[in-house]
């Protein structure tokens, strides 16, 4: 392989920001939820490289023969692989954990899964094409380019739409929520590529929640002299049913001793606590339970390695958190601790209080006219 830009390649990535920027010289475009993906292609080698600049071509042979089919011959691409699945009503959405399970070590489990959960991929920014290197060029151009190379694509492999109007972008925010997707990338017209470095804006959905404080794990620093909390396992009632939510985490060292020590009253045996149960259930020791709701201390292919042992404690204690949005039943990101709410009773805390998006179908965003912004 032999291109204007060769990997590794770092993508260029976004700071974070309230609300759709409404200064001018601005593009938006959909914040998709998938796996960063820089694609290169050199005629019949292709590589597919993450953020982190690791390989993800092995994981995605329909991606690389997509790429093979419908891209020009010699092309450098920033973009997004997602999996998408169809919903009852027949429209289809984003599935992240679905995506999750795509990376797996066996050759033959990959095999299966490139065709029963195939991917696609979004470009989104142009690195290079053909003998030009693109990084230096202003977004303007990159996009009008990249329009021009990527003319009529209809899958696997799209062009993500964009538009100058941040009004359009707001919509698109709140409706396109609906498909899956997290918010809106906002890239001054202006700018060149700049690998690694936060020349982009970005705008995510964030909301609130009570939530029951059910466990607690010890951070990977915590010493026996100097016990620190890790991460809080949050927990909502599904009618009377207790079910682990997601954890929070991100605290300060400080913080970290002085919730381990406010929180250690309430520890208890796992056989009196509500999710004593999952623990007798095959596949606790590491194994993933074929349930709804993944069991606090299993292991995955994304924690493998990592102690998930966590300490029970009564749930008695409520916590208000934000979050960014629901992957089924669980936050799809860790939630921020934000304040207790001695207020209110756990058991009042349920699924009935979290906001749920309108159902928006993805395949009206993925549509081939991107001159044509759906309402």
């Amino acid at each position: 392989m032999h291109l204007p830009v060769m990997p590794p390649v770092q993508p260029m990535l976004a700071s974070s920001a309230a609300a759709v920027p409404t200064r001018g010289g601005m593009s938006f475009e959909p914040k998709w939820d998938g796996f960063r993906c820089l694609v290169f292609r050199d005629g019949d080698e292709v590589e597919l490289a993450s953020r982190n600049t690791k390989p993800l071509t092995r994981y995605f042979p329909e991606i690389v023969a997509a790429v093979l089919a419908q891209l020009p011959e010699r092309i450098v691409l920033d973009g997004e692989i997602f999996v998408a699945r169809s919903a009852p009503d027949g429209s289809t959405r984003l599935e992240f954990e679905v995506l999750q399970e795509r990376i797996h070590p066996a050759k033959s489990r990959v095999a299966m899964l490139a065709e029963t959960t195939p991917a696609g991929f979004v470009a989104f920014d142009l690195l290079a094409l053909g003998e030009e290197s693109f990084l230096d060029r202003p977004f303007a151009e990159r996009r009008a380019a990249l329009e021009q190379a990527l003319a009529g694509l209809d899958g696997p492999c799209f062009l993500t739409r964009t538009t100058t109007d941040p009004e359009l972008a707001q919509e698109w925010f709140t409706d396109f929520e609906g498909a899956g997707l997290d918010g809106v990338v906002a890239k001054p017209l202006d700018a060149p590529y700049t690998p690694n470095k936060r020349t982009m804006v970005k705008v995510k959905h964030e909301r609130t929640a009570d939530v029951v404080v059910a466990g607690m794990r010890e951070h990977k620093t915590s010493t026996p002299q100097r016990p620190l909390l890790g991460s809080l396992l949050l927990g909502l009632y599904d009618g009377a049913q207790l079910q682990h939510v997601g954890v929070s985490a991100s605290f300060t060292a400080k913080r970290r001793a002085e919730l381990w020590d406010e929180l250690q009253p309430l520890a208890c045996d796992i056989a009196e606590h509500p999710w004593g149960a999952w623990a007798e259930q095959p596949g606790s020791d590491g194994g993933i339970i074929a349930n709804p709701d993944r069991v606090p201390g299993t292991q995955s292919r994304w924690s493998a390695g990592k102690d998930l042992s966590f300490v029970p404690l009564r749930p008695e204690r409520v916590l208000e958190v934000k979050y960014d949005h629901m992957e089924g039943r669980r936050f799809r990101h860790t939630a921020q601790f934000k304040r207790w709410r001695p207020d209110r009773d756990p058991t009042s805390c349920d699924y009935g209080q979290l906001d749920e998006a309108t159902g928006y179908d993805l395949a009206r965003i993925l549509a081939i006219d991107h001159k044509e912004p759906p309402r």
